[in-house]
């Protein structure tokens, strides 16, 4: 396949199957493996689902989405798979999630009776529980909502919590310790799934006694501390145009970038509208296997790079050439590598290796 501008974003889609079996293998007491792929799979899906697909051939059994529009755009595709919305969704939506077979998210009293006002039927739900967040979620008379629920006939088919700070132990097992406290308020035994842990948090501490699923987010693309997986994520483009600057003379707007000597400029078409923000000036891309430095403003649709003879026109420039060049783009930029999956710009098509 080709494009009028060759930058794109390719994607492996055999190393996230390799890296979910892995997380499983490694983590193989959990009997629910969610799924997580809102905003696109971090950016990474588009309109085939074929991120989507392979992490539930991988062997997620559960979706999760932050809201009910990215629910019913993959329920029209995938037929039976539960698909949890995380996210509130306004009471004058929810008939469309008992419509398209979607579970909700119960976050707060207000949220239920807004619920409970319509007099609904066949409403499936997990109730949040709010440990110290501060996000969504109850944190108090998990009793009196869950018995709401069962008595207006919702079918709770799960309970859970979000851990805010997974790198810190101390954090860690006070949210545990309140989780666990309204927990035995009810009797769990009557509810299906109880999850807790999502990337950070399953790999760096012991599974939870109660826990029986978990939430894989950015580690099925590879990004952990703990285990070992594959980068399956470049952000490809190329050289398209190489100037041969004479000593004073400048690059791009406001001409930050003067050469102090004769430099060599490659023009890449890839920038700020695409996810490479202004404040990537100063980092690196790699030019076979070489690294060279991004210089001036970043425009909306090309930067440039300083460059030297072993770069020739159209050679193949990876902007981002693996999990640890995100890191690395992350650290520089004062973020993380969720952002920076995130924001790679909708006109970047996505390419799908091993589809």
């Amino acid at each position: 396949m080709t494009f009028s501008r060759n930058t794109y974003l390719e994607i492996d889609l055999a190393k996230i199957k390799n890296n979910l079996k892995t997380i499983i293998n490694n983590y193989p007491t959990y009997k629910y493996y969610f799924g997580v792929v809102k905003a696109n799979c971090y950016g990474l899906d588009n309109e085939s689902l074929a991120v989507t697909k392979t992490i539930i051939d991988a062997g997620c059994n559960y979706l999760a989405v932050a809201t009910l529009e990215e629910a019913i755009a993959i329920r029209k595709e995938f037929k039976s798979i539960p698909i949890l919305v995380l996210g509130h969704i306004n009471k004058e939506h929810i008939k469309e999630a008992i419509a398209y077979n979607i579970t909700i998210t119960i976050h707060s009293e207000d949220c239920l009776e807004e619920i409970l006002a319509q007099n609904l039927h066949g409403l499936k739900a997990h109730i949040k529980i709010n440990t110290g967040m501060n996000r969504l979620g109850i944190n108090k008379n998990l009793k009196s909502l869950y018995d709401k629920c069962i008595n207006n006939n919702i079918n709770v088919e799960g309970i859970f919590t979000h851990i805010y700070n997974a790198s810190n132990e101390t954090d860690y097992n006070k949210q545990i310790a309140v989780f666990e406290k309204l927990l035995k308020e009810i009797d769990i035994s009557k509810v299906p799934i109880i999850h807790i842990s999502a990337s950070e948090a399953l790999t760096n501490y012991k599974k939870p006694e109660e826990a029986n699923g978990c939430r894989l987010g950015i580690i099925m693309y590879g990004f952990s501390e703990k285990i070992e997986l594959e980068s399956p994520v470049k952000l490809i483009s190329e050289v398209v145009q190489i100037h041969n600057l004479k000593k004073g003379e400048v690059v791009g707007y406001n001409g930050i970038f003067k050469a102090e000597e004769d430099t060599k400029i490659g023009v890449i078409p890839v920038g700020y509208a695409d996810g490479i923000i202004r404040k990537n000036t100063g980092r690196y891309v790699y030019i076979n296997n070489k690294k060279y430095k991004i210089v001036g403003n970043v425009c909306m649709d090309m930067l440039f790079v300083e460059i030297d003879e072993e770069v020739h026109l159209y050679d193949k420039v990876e902007v981002l050439k693996d999990n640890k060049h995100i890191k690395e783009t992350a650290n520089h930029l004062e973020t993380i590598p969720y952002e920076i999956l995130c924001q790679i710009g909708g006109r970047v098509p996505r390419i799908y290796k091993n589809n």
